[in-house]
């Protein structure tokens, strides 16, 4: 579905170009577009690479295990359906560790093995059981307490104060994930 969208954003503006004339523009945007992609890959992938290893050092360290063993009494509220030893949760906590940190590039591969450990416990395969879908809308709002990638990305392109949308990122990133578990928790109880 997201290629067609794009293929839509795609033909429509190269119409828009061709219509009006401008092709030797749209060549150039497409020529700047792809030396911006790897100017931004190039500038990112040191940062990325470096909180991927620190969240790989924190876990080989059991610092997850430890973060994951504080959070546990909340996470035991936000999944009822989970036993309190379940592997998702560490999981669960690390991704919710990597997310705090705005490094979703390191969190993913940590909402990957939670998704997947909830998936074997799944009796329908092809439908979300309640813990995935509270887990997608607590990773998708995730609370970003230090947005560590739009910080090098304001760096990046010389930002004045990178660093001021701290405050702003926290109170987004916090209202959307309360009323998205709000939610939630009203749809399970609806459902019951």
């Amino acid at each position: 579905m997201v290629s067609i969208i794009w293929l839509i954003f795609i033909a429509v503006g190269s119409f828009f170009f061709i219509a009006t004339g401008n092709i030797d523009i749209l060549n150039e945007e497409i020529l700047k577009g792809g030396a911006g992609g790897i100017k931004l890959l190039t500038e990112m992938l040191p940062l990325l690479v470096l909180w991927t290893g620190i969240m790989q050092i924190a876990e080989d360290a059991h610092l997850l295990d430890i973060f994951a063993k504080l959070v546990r009494p909340v996470l035991s509220k936000l999944f009822p359906s989970l036993p309190k030893d379940h592997p998702a949760l560490g999981y669960i906590a690390s991704n919710i560790a990597a997310n705090a940190l705005g490094l979703g590039s390191a969190a993913t591969p940590f909402g990957l093995k939670a998704m997947e450990c909830l998936q074997k416990d799944n009796p329908k395969k092809d439908t979300a059981t309640e813990a995935m879908v509270t887990f997608l809308v607590l990773n998708t709002g995730g609370v970003t307490i230090v947005p560590t990638t739009v910080i090098a990305l304001r760096l990046m392109y010389q930002s004045a104060n990178p660093s001021e949308i701290i405050i702003t990122s926290i109170l987004a990133t916090l209202c959307s994930n309360v009323s998205g578990l709000l939610f939630d928790y009203y749809k399970r109880r609806k459902k019951k």
